[in-house]
């Protein structure tokens, strides 16, 4: 487990506090539309952190192909067990080196808020290696209030409850977040480092990586299109 992160609940746990279990009943929210409406049909999409397939799984559905990239072996498990063909890698984000570059690279699940800048900056400049110079890499972003907004609680449509309990400050810009996921038969927490960022501070980290944001997909400026700059 990493230093800063912790997972309880049923099944395995990631070193960075996600249980697999979980990750295999959360539902999928917008990520499918909003993708499917910012790249072109059939597009050969790199999902960067994939976890157990939540988006992997309606991208192929929509007729998207998808290289699949976790840490974490059981994770990969459940994508590979996917209808669709996908293909699947296993390793951090930030070391990945495949060689081979891709018209769309996604990072979702906010990961670009990663406590650490340098991990940060790895993998930002895994998407830019691995987006081809006329491609495009989609990142999610937190929301505005994402750290200030405590606690806060909503019922997802699949019959759970999603609670972000806390957001506390440990030094540098960074807070320590406590999830907690509550289903009629189990309940799982979830506590991870996160660096909120305003819309300058992210853009200069797109900038870093020779990237540059192309358009903000979403209302609220959670989904964002970025390209290269060179």
């Amino acid at each position: 487990m990493r230093e800063g992160y912790e997972g309880t609940g049923p099944g395995a746990i990631t070193p960075d506090g996600c249980a697999v279990d979980l990750y295999t009943r959360l539902s999928v929210g917008e990520e499918p539309d909003v993708v499917a409406g910012a790249v072109p049909a059939g597009a050969h999409i790199l999902e960067l952190g994939s976890g157990a397939g939540r988006v992997t799984r309606p991208l192929l559905d929509r007729g998207f192909r998808v290289t699949a990239v976790d840490e974490s072996a059981e994770m990969l498990e459940k994508v590979a067990a996917l209808d669709g063909g996908v293909r699947t890698v296993r390793s951090p984000i930030e070391k990945l080196d495949l060689d081979e570059k891709f018209s769309v690279v996604m990072l979702a699940s906010f990961l670009v808020h990663s406590g650490d800048v340098a991990v940060r900056r790895g993998l930002l400049r895994a998407c830019r290696s691995h987006v081809t110079d006329d491609g495009c890499v989609l990142i999610q972003r937190e929301g505005a209030d994402y750290h200030t907004n405590l606690p806060r609680e909503r019922v997802d449509p699949g019959g759970y409850t999603v609670r972000i309990l806390s957001a506390d400050p440990v030094g540098d810009g960074v807070n320590q977040v406590r999830a907690e996921y509550v289903f009629p038969d189990a309940v799982w927490t979830q506590t991870f480092l996160a660096r909120p960022l305003t819309p300058e501070q992210f853009e200069e980290a797109l900038a870093e990586a020779d990237l540059k944001v192309d358009k903000y997909l979403t209302d609220d400026g959670t989904w964002v299109r970025a390209v290269p700059k060179s």
